[in-house]
């Protein structure tokens, strides 16, 4: 059974919640609710989010300090956050959202199916992270294994980085389209930037890959872990 990703929906008031998870239902994907910036920093102490849907304008702490907090931390940095506003801001509250790490700026009242569309590119991506971490674990571990009886199953080492390349090549290629939609729709340094920050990941991770290649020296090498 295929685990579902958790998205993080936080705002000050019910009914919004229901709206969001009355959009985003059809995804069949895991939302946890957040009442206010506080209650999502306690979620993210012990969860896994793929995306965080963040509304700005909330009591006590706002959208923009809750974002500051979670990109503090090394555990939350790298999830995407969607901000959610009803405030009719200009070119200058817009900056002020990216700059505090967001990958999206959608106003209310929003487009549903745009919405949704915008929350299962980052789901897949989740998707796809996870399961190239779990085939690069299970690849460290036949190579270990491999080090320690004399190698003597090397195809199945080999199959195994053929799958894993496989595999990472999609998400490169999800990547790239992500890139390339955000550039599109924002000319923004940030949103950008956030997106060059997965592709590197990508990189550094296909780079490892590359150096397990039979015949580039690095047959017995372990892939290094992806946050």
């Amino acid at each position: 059974m295929v685990q579902k990703a958790k998205i993080l929906l936080v705002d000050d008031r019910p009914e919004n919640l229901l709206a969001l998870e009355a959009i985003l239902s059809a995804l069949d994907q895991t939302l946890v609710r957040a009442s206010s910036g506080e209650e999502a920093l306690k979620a993210l102490l012990t969860d896994d989010f793929a995306v965080i849907l963040l509304d700005v304008q909330m009591p006590g702490m706002d959208g923009f300090e809750t974002a500051a907090h979670i990109k503090r931390r090394e555990r939350t940095r790298d999830i995407p956050i969607i901000f959610l506003t009803a405030i009719n801001h200009g070119p200058h509250h817009t900056f002020r959202g990216y700059a505090a790490g967001a990958v999206d700026y959608i106003s209310k009242p929003f487009d549903p199916w745009v919405l949704r569309a915008k929350v299962s590119v980052f789901v897949e991506l989740y998707m796809k992270n996870c399961k190239l971490r779990e085939q690069a674990a299970l690849l460290r571990l036949q190579l270990e294994g491999d080090g320690h009886t004399g190698g003597g199953h090397e195809k199945e080492p080999a199959g195994l980085l053929a799958e894993l390349s496989a595999r990472l090549a999609a998400v490169e290629e999800q990547a790239e389209a992500l890139s390339k939609q955000l550039d599109d729709e924002s000319a923004d340094a940030a949103a950008v930037a956030t997106a060059a920050h997965l592709e590197r990941k990508l990189t550094g991770l296909r780079r490892a890959l590359d150096a397990l290649e039979p015949g580039t020296g690095g047959g017995t090498g372990v892939l290094p872990a992806q946050n």
